[in-house]
This record gives C-alpha cells, structure tokens and sequence, in this order.
C-alpha cells in the first residue's frame, strides 16, 4: 500500500450548489442532531435512530449505495461523486478507491455506531459526540469545512471534491 504523502492548507468542498452528496451531509446532520437531543432529553431508544444514521453511511461507504441520495437524484439532485452508471435512476456514490470523501463516510458510520452503542449501555454522556458529529456535518454542508476532513486531508488522503485543493497544497 502506497504511503500517503503529508499535506498542508485548508480542503473545503465546493458550496457553489446543492449537490446531491452535500446535501446529504445537511439532511444527515440534521437526523443526527434532532435524534441525538431526543434521545438525551425524551427518551434514550432515540438513539436507535442515530444507530440507523451511522449505517448507513457504513453502507454509503462500502457499497455506494444511498437511499437518500437516490430520492434527491430524483427530485433533480446532480451527484459530484456519483458512479456514472447509465440509465440508472437510482444514486451510488463511487467505489473504485478509499478517496477522502468515501473515508469520511466511513469514520463517522462506525464512530457514531460505536458512541451511540456506548450512550445506550454505558453512559448518555456519549451523545455529546453524536451531537457533535451531526453540528460538524450541517456545518460541513454549510461552509464546505470539515474539521474531519482536513485531518484526513492533512495526512495525504485524495479529495474528490476539490481537486484543486489537493493541487494548491504542497507537499511536506
């Protein structure tokens, strides 16, 4: 396995439009802070949802595949990471290599699966990271930055969304 070259500069995804994958970012966000507040203020199963949050984007991750992705390509939604699969009207995220985006999917599948197992059997204190993962992602929808990303970014993980990004960097 290749070793990845270090980095340095900031990696922000593009905020020019409502694409598919960023506003999956907003509508997932916004599943994981509302359920995180109910399940610490109402009750605790709310977490259930959160569990079903991170899964899918394990799944997003290893299969490509997006439900929510899929109704926003057919409410119109573009796909900028989407496999060009003709004739397909459902969405699948690209598969073909661990780029940084796909990373990011992954990352925050298993560590909210992991935290939310942790507030229903441990202590309720571990929805602070749920709810602290749902805020990094509204935010990362709203202003293309992603504290995550960059440390991924930083450690020499190839973005797909900003390219450039990649290119302006220099290496250390």
């Amino acid at each position: 396995m290749p070793r990845m070259p270090l980095r340095s500069g900031i990696y922000i995804v593009p905020t020019d439009r409502w694409y598919i994958e960023r506003t999956v970012w907003l509508i997932a966000g916004t599943v994981l802070v509302t359920a995180t507040a109910l399940a610490a203020l109402h009750r605790p199963l709310w977490v259930l949802v959160i569990i079903a949050t991170s899964l899918a984007s394990l799944n997003v991750s290893l299969t490509g595949f997006c439900i929510v992705g899929s109704v926003l390509r057919l409410l119109g939604f573009t796909p900028m990471l989407g496999d060009p699969a003709p004739g397909s009207r459902l969405y699948r995220m690209r598969t073909d290599s661990w780029y940084l985006e796909r990373r990011i999917y992954a990352a925050v599948g298993v560590n909210v699966s992991v935290a939310s197992v942790l507030a229903l059997v441990h202590s309720a204190w571990w929805l602070i990271f749920t709810g602290f993962v749902g805020v990094a992602m509204i935010w990362f929808a709203a202003t293309g930055f992603c504290i995550m990303a960059n440390g991924l970014y930083w450690l020499g993980a190839e973005p797909r969304l900003a390219p450039d990004a990649a290119a302006r960097s220099h290496v250390s």
